[in-house]
């Protein structure tokens, strides 16, 4: 057996008397890729800053390379080779990829001018290690999500890094992407033996990369042991307690039916190309591609972000101008947006008003008065609906957790009553129990009559909530494709494909 990098033993940590951890023990072994799984709110992240240094625990023990640690502080878990990557990577954006890199070596070295020689040797030996190609002298902004990922692995590197720990490492990952990441920690492991603690909701790519895996459930270990001795049912029992068996949206529409929107050669410059396809009441179309392929771009067309050079929109078979999002609710459309923190939610405002923010209007009165027993009913209203698991409405919508927050920019749309929704990425980042919630919930906005536009590369989801999925590719339409008469392995060939 390998020798233990991290063992943890007994730790127990509160905040404000609420039991976030509860004799909680692991252990992970050099050159092993170690994943850590559980809901939301389970103790995953209080975890990782208790390994990290950043929060101490109030009783266990913590040894690391062989030595216990009484009081541990990030300054001595980063010298005994430990980093975290968080989801935002703690890089730089308006510096380059090759100062985000040597930044740190520059900073220790107490230079007083900086040697630009040194700084592009450090990162291309880092970049080397990873066997990849990054344009050194870009800054940070101008990189994609997975390109970020990389930089982050690369500097990590370059601080001797013995275990790398990631957390949500592909919440924004299109599929050909995850590939690449997952080529990259193997090489890792297998070349420098290095040890990595994955942290992930995504149960397929934990159960494909993950070597040991670790399951936490309300503060505590419920299970640890070998990949092996898991599938995803385990894996989903243990997570939350129960047993979800998640039944396919199997729909047939009647093509004689009117479509409830339809698209006819849709153009954006950069961005679509001669776009068609129709949408009709109880549907739930999926749309999937690689990153540039289009989706998102189509998403935002049809809500008025993006212009429209030609074709035509077509809702209940009449034809419809979208210049703005104003012309796009107009019209009975909504929108979830792939980044409910920044575009979906006013994270400093309270949950009920985040909920009531689009129809605020229809809520005053006669004077032109907000009638605050009406705000309240219509927030319980839909609290109540869509099982949004809130102690306070008047709480900062911040506080939940990412399915709930998920749950509340829904509840936010349907309170307008939309007849067509657009859901890009709709489970991103949120636990396995909150996505089979979710995607129930669209299943019976589905049956209720709307039609629904999901937009996603999560291939299970897509499989498990379409009764089609659109394939789009250098940003056209290029292959429909019925769930039922295919599977995960086929749909991803599809994705990957040039």
């Amino acid at each position: 057996m390998s020798d233990a990098i991290v063992r943890l033993s007994g730790i127990y940590k509160s905040f404000a008397g609420v039991k976030a951890l509860q004799d909680v023990s692991l252990t992970i072994e050099q050159g092993r890729i170690h994943c850590l799984v559980g809901e939301n709110g389970c103790g995953k992240s209080t975890l990782i800053k208790i390994i990290a240094g950043v929060y101490p625990r109030d009783s266990g023990s913590v040894v690391i390379n062989g030595k216990e640690y009484e009081d541990l502080h990030p300054i001595d878990s980063i010298r005994e080779g430990i980093q975290i990557i968080y989801q935002d990577f703690s890089l730089f954006p308006n510096l380059t990829v090759a100062e985000n890199i040597a930044l740190n070596e520059e900073l220790a070295a107490g230079r007083r001018f900086v040697n630009w020689r040194h700084v592009r040797r450090v990162a291309e030996e880092a970049i080397a290690q990873l066997e990849v190609h990054l344009p050194l002298d870009a800054r940070v902004e101008e990189m994609s999500v997975a390109n970020k990922q990389l930089i982050a692995i690369a500097k990590a590197l370059r601080q001797n890094a013995r275990l790398i720990v990631m957390d949500e490492p592909t919440s924004a990952l299109t599929e050909r992407e995850i590939r690449r990441l997952f080529t990259v920690i193997r090489r890792l492991r297998e070349r420098g033996g290095i040890a990595f603690l994955f942290v992930s909701h995504k149960l397929n790519e934990v159960l494909e990369i993950a070597e040991t895996i670790t399951v936490m459930r309300n503060g505590q270990v419920v299970s640890s042991g070998p990949a092996e001795a898991y599938d995803t049912a385990r894996l989903v029992f243990e997570m939350t307690g129960q047993r979800i068996a998640e039944k396919a949206y199997d729909y047939t529409p009647d093509l004689r039916s009117p479509a409830l929107l339809r698209v006819e050669r849709l153009s954006v410059p950069g961005a679509l190309h001669d776009v068609s396809f129709e949408l009709r009441a109880h549907e739930i179309v999926g749309v999937t591609g690689l990153l540039g392929s289009g989706r998102t771009e189509l998403a935002l067309a049809l809500f008025g972000l993006l212009p429209i050079a030609s074709g035509q929109i077509y809702i209940d078979e009449q034809p419809v101008t979208i210049h703005s999002v104003q012309d796009a609710i107009r019209h009975g459309v909504g929108y979830v947006p792939e980044d409910r923190l920044t575009e979906g939610l006013f994270l400093e405002q309270s949950i009920g008003r985040n909920i009531v923010v689009r129809t605020i209007d229809r809520l005053r009165n006669r004077f032109g008065l907000i009638e605050p027993k009406q705000v309240a009913q219509q927030v319980n209203d839909w609290i109540s609906s869509l099982r949004i698991k809130v102690a306070d409405p008047a709480l900062p919508v911040k506080t939940l957790s990412g399915g709930n927050q998920q749950r509340v920019v829904v509840a936010k749309w349907l309170a307008s009553n939309p007849r067509l929704m657009i859901l890009n990425g709709p489970t991103m980042g949120v636990d396995v129990g909150s996505k089979n919630e979710i995607h129930e919930l669209i299943k019976k906005l589905a049956r209720d009559g709307m039609g629904l536009l999901v937009i996603s590369d999560d291939i299970p989801e897509l499989l498990q909530t379409c009764n089609r999925i659109l394939l789009m590719r250098n940003g056209t339409i290029v292959e429909e494709i019925l769930p039922r008469a295919t599977n995960e392995n086929e749909l991803a060939a599809k994705l990957i494909e040039d």
